[in-house]
């Protein structure tokens, strides 16, 4: 029978032993190089997403961009009306004030669902501002202003003026709304025609006094 014999160096003579392996298991590498380099990995991760496609905005015959207004705004159109405007106006005015929206169909098939809803709002904010309107006709606003002693103003009061006053007194009107033919260069008494929107116009008393007077005082007094 043969006999079992240990594998030995034929120069020394010594047991043979097995040196361990310097190579790792394939999972342990790779769990490794996660490890180490987890930004290389987001990195990849990041440049494998598709990228974000540009809304597609229809153009207009003259190369504006076109939207659809879901409120009324003077001098553009109604709600529900699709209009033109150059991109900057839609993108940075109309749009991020929730007065227009994208042109889809989507945007289309809900606001013609909404039609009956903006009419019954459209006619709440007419009966609004005819009940401001005859408010405002019974109002007089006193403005103080810095003139000589003829009356002439140094500086001038107009609508930002105005409608700062009127605001101070509780009535909501926004400088665009009040119609001047100029601005107020001398202490007096005027009437100051406003158009609050939908054709509806008004008309405040603006009593232009001194600095040196109190309030509801006219000149000389």
């Amino acid at each position: 029978m043969a006999k079992k014999t240990k594998a030995t160096d034929t120069a020394t003579g010594k047991n043979k032993k097995e040196k361990p392996s310097r190579e790792q298991p394939a999972t342990e590498v790779s769990a490794v190089a996660a490890a180490v380099s987890p930004t290389e990995a987001s990195k990849a991760s990041a440049l494998a997403k598709p990228a974000k496609k540009r809304r597609q905005v229809p153009k207009g015959p003259h190369g504006g961009m076109q939207l659809l207004l879901v409120d009324d705004v003077p001098h553009l159109g109604r709600a529900g009306d699709v209009v033109e405007v150059r991109p900057g106006y839609g993108r940075n005015y109309l749009i991020p004030r929730g007065l227009a929206t994208y042109v889809t169909p989507d945007n289309l098939r809900r606001l013609e669902r909404h039609k009956q809803r903006i009419e019954e709002l459209r006619q709440a904010r007419i009966a609004d501002l005819k009940n401001l309107a005859a408010r405002l006709r019974d109002v007089t606003i006193t403005i103080e202003a810095t003139a000589n002693e003829e009356g002439k103003l140094y500086g001038s009061v107009g609508p930002e003026e105005i409608s700062r006053a009127l605001k101070a007194e509780g009535f909501s009107v926004e400088p665009e709304q009040v119609r001047m033919e100029g601005p107020i260069k001398q202490l007096a008494l005027y009437a100051v025609k406003l158009h609050l929107g939908y054709d509806i116009e008004s008309e405040v008393k603006v009593l232009v006094v001194g600095a040196e007077h109190a309030p509801g005082l006219s000149p000389g007094q």
